[in-house]
C-alpha cells in the first residue's frame, strides 16, 4: 500500500463466544482486515492459516491475496482519562498501562493522549510515535488529574492521530471513569470517525457508585462498532489483567487482504462476511463476522 489510498467507512461488532473481530482499511486495489479469533472460552486462537478463512463480499466469494499471521507490530494509541475524578485511581491505572506497554510487541509504535476538559498528547510534538518503552513510560506519568471530562474530543484526536501510523494493524485503548461532560464534538461525530477508521478500539470503564456521570453504553458502542471489546473491571486490582488481555488481543490478530472482484467504485456500502475455522479439523465452529465498506476511487495521500 502506498499513495493512491482511498480511506473508507468500516463497521464491525464483537460478541461473546466463538468469533472473529475485525476492522477494515481499503486502497483502490486491496481490502485489508485485522481479525481476532477466539474460542468459546474467549481465548485467542493462534496458528490459523489463510485456508482457514473464507471472505465473501456481497455474496461473492473473494480470493485471499495477502495473509499475515499473528504478532506483528502495530500502531497503538492510549487515550486515558486524566480528569479530577481519576485522582484516587491514577496510580493503579498508570501501573496497568505500563504493564500493557511491557506486554506489547517491542516494535509497536505508540502514542498517548490524556484528557480532562482539554486534550493533550503526552509525547513531544517532534515525536508522534515511539517504540521506546522508557520514553512512553515517562510521558504517561507526568500529568496530574484535574478538571472535567472531554471523552469525545479525546477519541476524535486519537483516531485522527492514528492515521499517521505506519503499521497496517492499528488500535486504540480508551480508559475513562465517567461520561462526557465537556466535549465540543458529539457522540455521532466520533462514531462516524470510528466507522471510517481502520482502528480497532478497546475501551475500559472504571466506575464507582459515587460517579453519577458514568455511561457504559457509550464505551460498549464505540468498541463494538470497530471490532474491539469493552471491559468493566469490578475493582482496580483487575486493571492489570484487563490491559494484558488487550495487549494479547492486539498481538493475536491476523491480517487478511483481498482484491475485490467487483470493479465498481461508487462509494456505496457492501456487506462483507468473514468465516474462520472451517474444515480445519480442530473442532472450531464456523466463525462469521459481518462488516461494511464503501470503496471509492478518490485517492488520498498516506
Amino acid at each position: 500500500m502506498g499513495l493512491g489510498v482511498a480511506r473508507v467507512p468500516s463497521r464491525a461488532s464483537a460478541q461473546d463466544g466463538e468469533r472473529g473481530r475485525y476492522t477494515i482499511a481499503v486502497d483502490v486495489d486491496l481490502v485489508v482486515f485485522n481479525v481476532s479469533v477466539t474460542d468459546r472460552a474467549g481465548r485467542q486462537v493462534p496458528g490459523l492459516k489463510a485456508t482457514d478463512f473464507r471472505v465473501v463480499e456481497k455474496g461473492r466469494l473473494q480470493e485471499i491475496r495477502s495473509f499475515s499471521t499473528n504478532d506483528v507490530p502495530a500502531s497503538i494509541g492510549l487515550v486515558i482519562d486524566n480528569s479530577g475524578s481519576m485522582m484516587n485511581k491514577r496510580d493503579d491505572v498508570l501501573k496497568a498501562a505500563l504493564a500493557f506497554v511491557g506486554a506489547s510487541h517491542p516494535q509497536d509504535e505508540m502514542f498517548a493522549v490524556n484528557f480532562n476538559e482539554k486534550v493533550y498528547f503526552v509525547l513531544p510534538p517532534s515525536i508522534p510515535f515511539t517504540s521506546e518503552r522508557s520514553q512512553m513510560s515517562s510521558a504517561l506519568v507526568k500529568n496530574a488529574p484535574v478538571g472535567l471530562t472531554a471523552l469525545y474530543d479525546a477519541l476524535a484526536a486519537g483516531i485522527q492521530h492514528l492515521k499517521m501510523g505506519t503499521r497496517e494493524r492499528k488500535a486504540l485503548v480508551v480508559l475513562s471513569d465517567g461520561g462526557d461532560n465537556s466535549s465540543r464534538r458529539s457522540l455521532d461525530d466520533v462514531l462516524d470517525m470510528a466507522r471510517r477508521s481502520s482502528a480497532t478500539i478497546y475501551t475500559i470503564g472504571i466506575y464507582d457508585e459515587t460517579n453519577l456521570d458514568r455511561n457504559p453504553r457509550v464505551l460498549r458502542k464505540i468498541s463494538e462498532l470497530t471490532g474491539g471489546k469493552a471491559y468493566f473491571p469490578n475493582s482496580l486490582r483487575e486493571m492489570d489483567r484487563v490491559w494484558r488481555d488487550i495487549a494479547a488481543a492486539i498481538r493475536g490478530q491476523y491480517t487478511i487482504g483481498y482484491h475485490s472482484n467487483n470493479p465498481v467504485r461508487d462509494g456505496s456500502f457492501r456487506k462483507v462476511e468473514i468465516t474462520a475455522g472451517h474444515n480445519n479439523g480442530r473442532g472450531l465452529q464456523v466463525t462469521t463476522r459481518e462488516g461494511y465498506f464503501a470503496p471509492t476511487s478518490e485517492p488520498v495521500a498516506r
